[in-house]
């Protein structure tokens, strides 16, 4: 299965691609905060390797495209696509989300990350 992210060497099966080493370094540090659970074992499909704040809210997660997700306030995803920094999640129905983003690879996942928890929080 090759990587699919642009420019990165074919991988062979069961080797992590650079989006999901990336993914697994931040988790860790977001999952030495208060609060920030990964609840892989308890939850199921969507979302079950998510990151999530206080055990009810997802706020980040590595889409099956390899992006690095997160919510954030509208106007800041609208900056963030406008600026080429990624773009709206679309969950299949041809609706992209307003506060979803799909970051790019090159974009600073951990700042967003962080951003992205401190927003969900004061949902």
């Amino acid at each position: 299965m090759a990587s699919k992210i642009k420019g990165l060497k074919k991988r062979t099966v069961g080797e992590k691609s650079a989006a999901e080493k990336c993914y697994e370094s931040i988790a860790s540090a977001m999952l030495k905060r208060r609060g920030v659970t990964h609840p892989t074992k308890t939850r199921k499909g969507f979302g079950s390797s998510a990151l999530w704040i206080a055990d009810r809210k997802m706020f980040a997660f590595l889409s099956s495209r390899e992006e690095f997700t997160v919510k954030l306030p509208r106007e800041k995803v609208d900056a963030l696509v406008a600026s080429g920094g990624g773009r709206r999640m679309d969950p299949g129905r041809g609706r992209p989300m307003k506060e979803w983003i799909g970051l790019n690879f090159d974009s600073n996942w951990e700042d967003l990350a962080e951003e992205s928890m401190n927003y969900v929080s004061g949902l």
